[in-house]
């Protein structure tokens, strides 16, 4: 069990690895000074998305085949999932505070709202509808936390798991707000990891659909 645990680990350390190496080979180190504000912003919120995104990949995977991980983990895999997911959300969560402070600090504009609620359709420039779809997954993994936080609630008790199914769709804006608006996801090695992200959770969306998908032609066959 215990050989078990630690391949598991370093298996998820493979998977985080990479963004904080792609952010440094663009952003090496040595050009961070603190007199130099924006930019070090501008490295914490990359690494933060970067990191977000590989851990929230995991996070679904988890969650999906939980059953499976028990067996093969114990009851260790899913505490490891819930804690995982409250340093997930932090840094969901950490990620645009630190685009409404590098604003703040690269034009003067402190506008919390812009970065949070500020949706568009029809953007005046292209690159908004990618954050329009950033900010929509915020508020669709925020929704999905808060109903796994009350899920012993009596009626999110039933429901909480539909809620949940959000981060699915989350993450494939997420994908979208990723690829479009920055080029840190294009970079090797952390490319590698996007696509087997968004190869891997759109295989278990298929999987975990197909049986439904598979009832459904049955029913309407017949």
């Amino acid at each position: 069990m215990k050989q078990k645990r630690l391949f598991f680990l370093i298996l998820w350390l493979l998977i985080l690895v990479p963004g904080p190496i792609t952010v440094l080979k663009i952003t090496p180190i040595a050009r961070l000074t603190f007199e130099d504000v924006p930019l070090l912003l501008n490295f914490l919120l990359r690494i933060a998305g970067l990191l977000a995104f590989s851990m929230l990949f995991v996070q679904l995977i988890l969650g999906a085949f939980m059953t499976r991980f028990t067996q093969k983990l114990g009851g260790w895999a899913f505490k490891f999932h819930v804690t995982h997911g409250a340093f997930l959300y932090s840094l969901i969560l950490a990620h645009p505070i630190l685009f409404v402070l590098f604003n703040f600090k690269a034009k003067g504009v402190l506008d919390p709202f812009y970065v949070f609620t500020q949706f568009c359709v029809i953007c005046s420039e292209r690159q908004e509808i990618w954050y329009t779809f950033g900010r929509i997954s915020f508020w669709l993994i925020s929704m999905a936390v808060l109903a796994a936080i009350l899920r012993k609630e009596s009626w999110w008790r039933v429901h909480w798991r539909k809620f949940h199914l959000l981060n699915y769709v989350a993450f494939f804006l997420v994908a979208i707000h990723a690829w479009f608006s920055g080029t840190d996801v294009w970079v090797s090695p952390f490319v590698l990891v996007y696509w087997l992200s968004v190869g891997g959770v759109s295989a278990t969306v298929i999987y975990k659909l197909y049986p439904f998908a598979k009832k459904y032609f049955r029913s309407s066959t017949s």
